[in-house]
């Protein structure tokens, strides 16, 4: 019976132990037979991502090249706009250095202007120390526009401004002026006239004196009646060019400068000019009195004062007062 039973438990045993290894080598097979399997399909589903973006960029690429393209194009005419204003601004530089300088000067003359103005509404005048001895003399003249004039010349010349606005609204007033003008001089050596532009009113006499004889006079006055030549408003070319063919140590001259406007863009080098070809003697008298008889057809026009017309003003007042003379500034062109 013993025998029997340690046979039975030995068999039991070894069928136990037979079981044990077949269930865990069977695991094992099949923990190798999951794993081969399942390997293949996460590198399908990896690989199929990848295709997916690759396709992706691949229809993003056109739009994002069109973006750029046209990124680039924008930055293009971006760079020739910026190019195109700095040349503007460039071209606009001497522009806005002539407009600092001619803002410096009406800052410089703005009181100037103020009395100039007035006296254009009010047409006041003073007269000279020399006029009120020539006065205590017995020399009277017929109409006060003129007082306040020297009138000890020897030698006269008229600048007289042909442009449009003085022929429109101030012709019969510049012919009653120069009347008036010659009436003070009753006689004297020579007689010259030309408009602001330097043009001789008689060829035939440029460089030269006309003879003083009431004929002369009177042709004078009835060819000045037509006489339209042309003008840029702007007595400065007159004025220079009658100093530079007349101007003499030995002679007494007067300038007289008949007009409305100064369209030139700065005073100070006209006075400067004037200055160096209009010396002073040795008494500090200038060779050539330079006066002005100011026309407000500003006035008649636009019913205030003209910005050139107030430039005229100004230039001529300081213009006589440097060259021994004196502007007149009438009230009215009747």
């Amino acid at each position: 019976m013993s025998r029997r039973r340690r046979r039975r438990d030995g068999e039991a045993f070894g069928l136990s132990f037979l079981d044990a290894i077949s269930c865990g080598f069977g695991a094992i097979v099949l923990l190798l037979v999951i794993t081969k399997t399942a390997e293949p399909t996460i590198q399908k589903e990896r690989g199929q991502g990848l295709e997916a973006l690759a396709a992706e960029l691949s229809e993003r690429l056109p739009a994002l090249a069109a973006q750029a393209s046209s990124l680039e194009s924008e930055l293009a005419e971006a760079q020739s706009s910026l190019a195109s204003a700095e040349q503007r601004v460039a071209a606009l530089a001497p522009q806005a250095a002539q407009a600092e300088q001619q803002r410096a000067e009406q800052a410089l003359d703005s009181r100037a202007s103020a009395a100039i103005e007035q006296r254009l509404a009010e047409a006041r005048q003073s007269l000279t120390e020399e006029m009120q001895r020539l006065y205590a003399q017995g020399l009277r003249s017929t109409d006060n526009a003129v007082a306040g004039i020297p009138v000890d010349s020897e030698y006269i010349i008229f600048i007289i401004d042909t442009s449009g606005s003085m022929q429109s609204f101030a012709w019969p007033a510049v012919l009653a002026k120069l009347r008036e003008t010659l009436a003070v001089y009753p006689r004297v050596k020579g007689l010259q006239v030309m408009n602001d532009m330097g043009d001789y009113m008689f060829s035939q006499y440029a460089g030269q004196w006309i003879p003083d004889t009431p004929g002369r006079r009177k042709v004078i006055v009835d060819t000045l009646a037509g006489w339209q030549p042309f003008s840029n408003s702007s007595p400065v070319e007159g004025i220079t060019r009658a100093i530079r063919a007349f101007s003499a140590s030995d002679k007494r001259i007067s300038i007289y400068v008949f007009g409305d406007e100064f369209s030139g863009n700065s005073m100070q080098s006209v006075l400067d000019t004037v200055a160096r070809l209009n010396p002073r003697d040795a008494q500090g008298r200038p060779r050539v009195r330079i006066h002005a008889v100011g026309f407000p057809t500003q006035f008649d026009r636009q019913g205030r004062a003209g910005s050139t017309g107030i430039r005229f003003a100004t230039l001529m007042r300081r213009l006589t007062e440097e060259n021994g003379g004196t502007f007149v500034g009438l009230r009215d062109t009747r």
